[in-house]
C-alpha cells in the first residue's frame, strides 16, 4: 500500500509517533489548553496495516483516510482486531462514495455541496448511522481545491440543518501551501465562534503546533509519523 514500497522499521515509526504526541503535549501546555481539548489523526493514508501497527501497538486509535475504496480495503480486518478505533475521512467525498462512507467512517471532514449533504442525509437515514460532519472550508479560494468559500459557510451550515436534517459539529481547513497558515487558521476560528460549532480541524504535519495556538480541536498529522509518501 505504501506507494514507496521501502523497508521499514516498525520503532522508528513508533518513535515518530511518541514525538509527535509529545510535541501536542507541549503546545497545549504553552498555551494552557487541557490536552484533551486536541484529537490527534494519524493520518495514514497510502500506508499499509504494516505500517499502521506500530501506532496501533502504542495505543492511537484515530486515523484519517483520504480515499473510501482505500480504507474499505484495510480497516475492517483491523477493527476486528483492535477496539475503540475512530476512522475519519479527510478527503473529497464522491456522491457516489456516500453509502460505503457512513458505513465505514466514524467522521467525514469534507463535507462541500448541497448535493453531497442530501446523499449523506439519505444514508444517514438508512443506515441508522451518524458519522460526525465537518464543513470543509476553502479558506484561500483556490479554484483546484474542494471546500465551500468563506463567505458562503454561514449560508451552507444552515442549509446542512434546514434543509437536509444534518448537524454539523465543525470546520475544517487546508491552507495554500504557499501561504503562512496563521491567517487561515484564524479565520476558521473567526468562522466557527460564529456559527457556534465545536470542531476546528486545522494544522498537519507542518503547522500542527500553529493550529493548536490558533485553538484546533482536532489536528491531522501523517509523514511526520509514517514518513514520507
Amino acid at each position: 500500500m505504501n506507494s514507496n514500497d521501502q523497508p521499514f522499521d516498525p520503532s522508528f515509526i513508533a518513535e515518530r509517533y511518541l514525538g509527535i504526541k509529545e510535541r501536542v503535549w507541549r503546545a497545549v501546555q504553552k498555551h494552557g489548553r487541557d490536552a484533551a481539548s486536541v484529537k490527534l489523526v494519524a493520518v495514514s493514508k497510502t500506508f499499509d496495516a504494516a505500517h499502521i501497527k506500530p501506532v496501533l501497538d502504542e495505543g492511537h486509535r484515530v486515523f484519517g483516510e483520504n480515499r473510501v475504496q482505500e480504507a474499505i480495503r484495510k480497516w475492517p480486518a483491523l477493527r476486528n482486531r483492535f477496539e475503540g478505533l475512530e476512522l475519519h475521512l479527510i478527503g473529497p467525498l464522491q456522491s457516489n462514495k456516500v453509502r460505503e462512507a457512513v458505513a465505514h467512517f466514524d467522521c467525514i471532514q469534507t463535507l462541500d455541496r448541497p448535493k453531497l449533504a442530501s446523499a449523506l442525509a439519505s444514508e444517514i437515514q438508512k443506515q441508522g448511522k451518524h458519522p460526525r460532519l465537518l464543513v470543509q472550508v476553502n479558506t484561500g479560494e483556490e479554484a483546484q481545491k474542494a471546500g465551500v468559500a468563506p463567505s458562503k459557510t454561514e449560508e451552507f451550515v444552515a442549509q446542512c440543518a434546514k434543509e437536509f436534517g444534518l448537524t454539523v459539529s465543525g470546520l475544517m481547513c487546508i491552507p495554500p501551501a504557499k501561504d503562512d497558515a496563521t491567517s487561515h487558521f484564524e479565520m476558521l476560528r473567526s468562522l466557527r465562534s460564529r456559527l457556534g460549532l465545536l470542531d476546528l480541524s486545522m494544522g498537519m504535519s507542518s503547522d500542527f503546533e500553529i493550529a493548536i495556538d490558533h485553538g484546533a480541536t482536532i489536528i491531522r498529522v501523517g509523514s511526520a509519523i509514517f514518513g514520507s509518501r
